[in-house]
């Protein structure tokens, strides 16, 4: 199978998703904008969900490996480094709020189509954070990772001002560092 076809479908999904919404759109719909037939389009997904859920795969790997970089900048301090982290993460809600009317379902839609690759992006994230913290928290870098990861999905919960949570993260993420760093810091 190719690749470059199956890249050409997820993409027609997408566009198709954030246009019409999960529940309008239909397989005619992906085969149409990705120049394919029907019948081609159903040798690489087996339906609409398989194709919505091969997207979110795709999307969730490409935030995990632009985070996994940002974790290992060499010219980036913590502070840096913890916010492109995060940062991944809280584009890729804000990416779907900025290109679908439809983002409510999309998210609803996640939640019950790739919950399970949605709790494995949030656990290998917080696997990011913690190593990038390491040094800084010592045994306490997975409950710090965790509560950075915490910070970043409530950010999520409103979204109206997509400036606001670009804000509040790059706050929140050095007032973290800072108390890490402070020689006062509670252990």
């Amino acid at each position: 199978m190719s690749s470059d076809r199956l890249a050409a479908i997820l993409a027609a999904a997408y566009e198709c998703f954030t246009r019409h919404g999960v529940r309008r759109t239909t397989m005619d719909d992906i085969a149409a904008t990705a120049g394919m037939s029907r019948p081609a389009v159903y040798q690489y997904v087996r339906n609409k969900d398989d194709a919505y859920r091969r997207l979110a795969e795709r999307l969730f790997a490409d935030s995990l490996a632009q985070a996994r970089r940002a974790a290992t900048a060499p010219d980036a301090d913590l502070r840096q480094r913890l916010h492109d982290v995060l940062a991944a993460k809280l584009e890729l809600t804000l990416r779907l709020h900025r290109e679908s009317r439809h983002a409510a379902e999309l998210l609803d839609t996640s939640t019950r189509l790739t919950g399970d690759l949605a709790e494995a992006y949030t656990r290998e994230l917080t696997d990011v954070v913690a190593g990038a913290l390491a040094d800084a928290a010592g045994p306490r870098a997975r409950a710090v990772a965790d509560v950075l990861v915490a910070l970043t999905r409530g950010l999520e919960a409103d979204l109206t001002d997509p400036d606001l949570p670009r804000r509040r993260l790059r706050e929140g993420v050095a007032l973290l560092v800072a108390g890490l760093t402070h020689p006062g810091a509670p252990a």
